[in-house]
């Protein structure tokens, strides 16, 4: 990956290391973002840590995902149509059961 200017990572870790500006790599698994009604969520991200003038400041790369509520916006609808049922009654049943969608389907079969 090249930065602005043709500068790889390398040069522009040597730079901000210059200007005080530290960082660090955090093994992050997923980062989610809470948002109203609906979460953005980046599986395997690339975070970086930079500490600038004493505050962290945290850079999240990857590809964001929406899930409706916690619970992935496909995975509603396809319980929704398994079941037969709306799709807010999918969201619950599929919340109710800890996102297991032949749980939810069953529950909404009943």
């Amino acid at each position: 990956m090249m930065f602005p200017g043709g500068m790889n990572p390398k040069q522009m870790k040597g730079m901000m290391k210059q200007f005080g500006i530290k960082t660090e790599e955090i093994d992050a698994k997923k980062v989610v973002f809470e948002l109203d009604g609906k979460n953005l969520v980046i599986d395997n991200p690339e975070v970086t840590a930079m500490i600038i003038q004493g505050k962290k400041t945290y850079t999240v790369m990857g590809d964001a995902k929406e899930e409706a509520g916690g619970v992935p916006e496909e995975d509603v609808k396809m319980v929704a149509e398994q079941a037969g049922a709306s799709e807010e009654d999918a969201k619950k049943a599929l919340e109710g059961a800890g996102g297991d969608i032949a749980e939810a389907i069953t529950k909404l079969k009943k």
